[in-house]
């Protein structure tokens, strides 16, 4: 029961830093520039990369980082199942549907985490396989995502933990990457 009334503590925190991810994530220059699929699928693995990105950060931090983490979460995956059910999903499929998404957020994360410890080569090839699956790509996409994810999670671990805490996260644009 705790657990409950410390999330819904940090719920407005959590929601203010999923906007700031959904933000980053509809950047035109990921659709635009690195061809990442402009569909409902492209765009979740955007939101779901910047969530990811802010998760990892605010998991890093003492408590209530961790809180305040699961607050964002818990934003992204009400989200979706809000939208879900504006797309006219029904109320039967819905929750199908959003387990789906969160299976694969978390299997993103892993895979993101993994490549993240080594090489840009590996994180490349872990966006590769997630962001275009399979499809067309751009060859040098992948690794320009790569680098903007870099500079990203750098500028997260640098960001004032009090900041973040209070629902502030600033994604560094990605026309700052260069070609």
């Amino acid at each position: 029961m705790l657990g409950f009334l410390r999330r819904r503590r940090h719920e407005r925190t959590g929601y203010q830093l999923y906007c700031a991810a959904v933000a980053a994530a509809r950047q035109p220059w990921f659709y635009r520039a690195l061809g990442v699929p402009d569909t409902l699928d492209g765009r979740f693995d955007m939101v779901g990369l910047h969530v990811f990105l802010l998760i990892r950060r605010l998991n890093a931090l003492p408590p209530p980082g961790p809180d305040v983490a699961q607050a964002v979460f818990d934003a992204m995956f009400t989200d979706m199942d809000t939208n879900l059910r504006e797309l006219g999903v029904s109320d039967l499929a819905v929750g199908r549907r959003v387990r789906a998404m969160w299976e694969a957020l978390h299997g993103r994360a892993a895979a993101y985490e993994a490549a993240l410890a080594q090489d840009d080569a590996a994180l490349a090839a872990a966006l590769a396989r997630n962001v275009w699956r399979g499809g067309a790509v751009a060859e040098d996409a992948p690794r320009r995502l790569a680098a903007l994810v870099r500079r990203q999670a750098a500028a997260l671990a640098q960001a004032a933990p009090a900041a973040l805490l209070a629902g502030t996260a600033e994604f560094p644009a990605p026309e700052e990457v260069p070609a």
